[in-house]
């Protein structure tokens, strides 16, 4: 089913009548499987979302289970999307040196894009989280995001209480993210309609299908700083060989080279590897 050592299981129904399972792993990452046949057999979701977060594997906090749920968000009807929430501890680092002490965070993801949230407590030693999500609809019941954590009390203590955190403004801080989605999405279509109108080969990405279907990253002409930033808000490039930052200029669609280049950091990106 899953592999050694994994504990922690959490299943959310996904599309299409799937299932997806978030584990802790000793191996110091969390696997991420899939099931279309209700739980009969799994299979890890690799170049998707399995192994992207970090699992603490050494002392008592090695399984903290995380807030794992789906539900269809948007600012309005025509925007809206479904997505998984995911609730985690991340763990800081300083002068290359990781602060034991971690923050809840909530992470987005629609299987395809991943961005951090952001902290939704400012409470450290976090050891278990869930999420509810309440869409409202009506004039009687708002919508709804909160989470509930468990977390170690102070003085040494061994005992454990529970919280929970009404989520507004990271709601509103997915929103926004579905909505920058949804218009970076709309860009790229076009770009493969131009490329249509000018009679492209049958060969190309244009001719396959949907060009955004596990489209994970576009850089185009957001760039400053030696940071070339990824249009849907994941993970950035970093331009290298240009201290003086004229080697890498930004032009109307996209970044020129003379000299320089750009890293996209797939694998190093410390604890939790997006992509």
């Amino acid at each position: 089913m899953s592999a050694d050592g994994c504990s922690d299981p959490s299943v959310v129904e996904w599309k299409d009548n799937q299932l997806m399972m978030m584990t802790a792993c000793d191996d110091g990452r969390r696997r991420v499987y899939e099931s279309g046949d209700k739980g009969e057999s799994w299979t890890e979701a690799l170049g998707t979302l399995s192994r992207v977060w970090g699992n603490k594997h050494e002392g008592p906090e090695k399984g903290v289970g995380s807030g794992f749920i789906t539900a269809t968000i948007g600012n309005g009807d025509e925007d809206k999307r479904k997505v998984m929430l995911v609730t985690l501890p991340v763990y800081s680092s300083k002068n290359g040196k990781r602060n034991e002490n971690s923050e809840l965070h909530l992470w987005l993801t629609d299987n395809t894009h991943i961005v951090d949230i952001g902290a939704v407590s400012s409470d450290k030693d976090v050891t278990a989280s869930s999420l509810l999500y309440n869409s409202g609809g009506s004039e009687t019941i708002n919508e709804e995001l909160i989470a509930l954590y468990e977390k170690k009390n102070g003085g040494g203590e061994s005992s454990h209480s529970l919280w929970s955190a009404r989520l507004t403004g990271p709601l509103q801080r997915v929103k926004d993210v579905l909505a920058t989605w949804k218009k970076v999405d709309d860009i790229v279509s076009k770009l493969c309609s131009s490329s249509i109108a000018e009679g492209s080969s049958p060969d190309t990405v244009c001719s396959a299908g949907k060009i955004t279907a596990g489209l994970v990253g576009f850089l185009s002409g957001n760039f400053s700083d030696k940071t070339w930033r990824d249009e849907y808000l994941g993970v950035n490039a970093t331009v290298n060989n240009d201290e003086a930052k004229k080697k890498a200029t930004k032009t109307s669609d996209g970044v020129k080279f003379q000299g320089a280049w750009a890293e996209w950091p797939v694998g190093k990106q410390g604890e939790n590897q997006l992509y």
